[in-house]
């Protein structure tokens, strides 16, 4: 993308998604280890996760031992509405999603699931996460396969019986449609905008969190131009 594009773009966001106004932000909570552990065979897998803001998804995976890759888009509707614009006015089926890469061996689905439910998204809030309002926001877990599948819906029962929070819980497993890659300056936005305003207030503490409360899990370097 042109410089001046990137630089046009990336100011139009405190207009729209993923800038919402400035409330407290979620406590992280200490999700129980999968009751049900993932059984994958050797070799690279994909898994999808809707938490709200993708920025602050992707800097969560990419900072998670055995995740080679991350990607923010889209996912749940059309190619056509497959741009940040139109997604952000919350009238299509897409949520602002996030695709990662990850080694099995090295990090298996369930503790990624772990890490999800502790540090990332508030599983609570139907339609929103923080300060951003909208469908594009929902918490969602989409298995790109049976085991991953099998494994969510357990892991989503048990959290249901371990009553970690006051409320329900909204987070829906999706069913796998086509993943759209977001546009090129949402990818990596952590690591390119550090000092962003909703970066530091929102996304950093989350960063922190996996850090205190996964830190066999946690690398230090940002996985730099993954996906």
């Amino acid at each position: 993308m042109h410089k001046f594009a990137v630089l046009l773009a990336a100011g139009s966001l405190a207009l729209s998604a993923c800038a919402g106004p400035a409330i407290a932000a979620e406590e992280p909570v200490n999700a129980p280890a999968a009751a049900k552990p993932a059984k994958e065979a050797k070799g690279l897998k994909t898994a999808i996760f809707a938490g709200g803001c993708f920025w602050g998804v992707e800097g969560v995976f990419s900072h998670v031992k055995g995740v080679t890759a991350a990607a923010s888009g889209y996912h749940g509707g059309t190619k056509a509405s497959a741009n940040y614009e139109v997604v952000s006015s919350g009238m299509t089926d897409h949520a602002e999603a996030v695709r990662i890469t990850y080694d099995p061996a090295v990090v298996r689905y369930d503790q990624l699931l772990r890490i999800f439910f502790s540090v990332v998204a508030d599983p609570t809030l139907k339609n929103r996460q923080g300060p951003d309002v909208g469908a594009q926001y929902r918490s969602a877990i989409i298995p790109t396969n049976a085991e991953q599948a099998a494994v969510a819906k357990a892991y989503l029962a048990q959290l249901g019986k371990a009553g970690l929070w006051k409320k329900p819980i909204a987070t829906k497993v999706e069913p796998y449609k086509a993943f759209y890659a977001a546009e090129g300056y949402h990818q990596d936005f952590m690591l390119n905008n550090p000092k962003h305003g909703y970066i530091l207030r929102w996304d950093a503490p989350k960063v922190s969190a996996l850090k205190t409360m996964f830190p066999a899990m946690y690398r230090a370097s940002f996985l730099k131009d993954a996906g």
